[in-house]
């Protein structure tokens, strides 16, 4: 019988279809009660995991995301609606998940995870679902949650791609599993990978993944069925392939390997070369750059993919960043040339790269892409 001093009437109504399965029982629903988990990341991930978690009764709900909801957002992040772009999206979440579950406890962080806060935020929880779209939060995730023997609840996705993984979790025998760095010892070179805002991602991807992550994260509280520890499950939406590959531990792993050497948070923009890709390089705003324009003295290059070109481009010649140190010849050294991509970071990245190998000096971002540009001008061109 579930515990009628834990849960009120209304709540014991709620949870009665999963409290009458038989490997589920009271026992489950009493852990997921108590249990307190963090979510990182209220985005395109975030969301199927805040709701189903919150839908399940899971206790206490912390949620991390320093981003307000934005209109490119509503065709993933399920969690929002129109009436709250503009807001945080930590305060927004707490709202839908109040009408959702109102027993279920909620503490917001609309701060970013850093170094400097993470074992002190991390550190009251039981569980932590990362649902963060870069590299240097992952591996301060992770390191954070081995450091605090916490287990990491991991999820992925690309375009039409998604991973899922529980990392640092302990089995009934007492044995741990592998964490992050030991499926990827070293993060990707910078700018290798493009996050959902460059790449793109189909939207119905991240509710499949984020759902999987969610039923992690009840396996991992509850003890029933058996967690994706040890194991990375794949997921290919064109394909509906399902694969799952082992996962073992790294000696070299500076965590918990043969010879720990990490003992401690570090610097993961460091460590992961985004402080490269943040040095300043040369930009003009969009209305300087207009003005550039319209006196018709400036060569104008955009390093997008083709596909994204088709949806919305300025006058510009099309010279994708993958193929762009192969094309040199025609960018011009004479004259003033402005870089661009949809949001900036791939235009700054090229420019970078064309300083660097091949000497340009006459080079400048659009500061915020294609985006910014829209924006500030208030033009009537598709935003994707």
């Amino acid at each position: 019988m579930i515990d009628e001093a834990l849960f009120s009437d209304a709540e014991r109504s709620r949870y009665h279809r999963q409290v009458i399965m038989a490997d589920f029982g009271p026992q489950a629903q009493e852990k997921l009660k108590r249990s307190r988990v963090l979510v990182v990341g209220a985005g395109g991930l975030g969301s199927p995991v805040l709701l189903y978690l919150a839908a399940a009764g899971v206790g206490h709900l912390g949620i991390i995301d320093c981003d307000a909801v934005d209109e490119s957002n509503l065709h993933r992040q399920v969690l929002f609606g129109v009436d709250t772009v503009g807001k945080d999206k930590v305060a927004a979440a707490r709202e839908r998940l109040r009408l959702l579950n109102p027993f279920v406890e909620i503490t917001t962080y609309p701060v970013q995870l850093t170094s400097q806060n993470a074992l002190e935020l991390i550190r009251s929880y039981d569980v932590v679902a990362d649902g963060t779209d870069n590299f240097p939060t992952r591996y301060l995730v992770n390191d954070a949650c081995v450091l605090l023997d916490k287990p990491n609840v991991y999820a992925s996705i690309y375009q039409f791609e998604g991973q899922v993984a529980v990392f640092n979790w302990v089995d009934a025998q007492g044995v741990r599993g592998p964490n992050y760095r030991d499926l990827y010892p070293h993060p990707p070179e910078p700018g290798a990978v493009a996050n959902c805002a460059e790449a793109g991602v189909l939207g119905v991807l991240p509710g499949i993944v984020g759902s999987m992550q969610a039923l992690e994260v009840i396996k991992v509280i509850t003890g029933i069925g058996e967690p994706l520890s040890g194991k990375l499950c794949a997921f290919d939406a064109l394909s509906f392939e399902l694969r799952t590959f082992r996962v073992t531990k790294n000696p070299a792993n500076p965590l918990t390997g043969d010879s720990p050497t990490l003992t401690t948070l570090i610097d993961y923009e460091q460590f992961c070369g985004v402080e490269a890709i943040e040095t300043a390089v040369k930009e003009v705003e969009p209305t300087e750059f207009l003005t550039w324009q319209e006196q018709g003295d400036v060569q104008v290059i955009d390093v997008r993919e083709p596909d994204e070109y088709e949806i919305v481009h300025l006058d510009s010649e099309l010279l994708p960043l993958a193929t762009l140190a192969d094309q040199v010849d025609k960018i011009a050294r004479d004259k003033r040339v402005v870089v661009l991509c949809k949001t900036g970071r791939r235009s700054s990245r090229a420019i970078r790269l064309l300083e660097k190998q091949f000497g340009y000096t006459n080079l400048y971002n659009l500061k915020g892409g294609i985006l910014n540009y829209i924006a500030q001008l208030g033009l009537e061109l598709p935003v994707y």
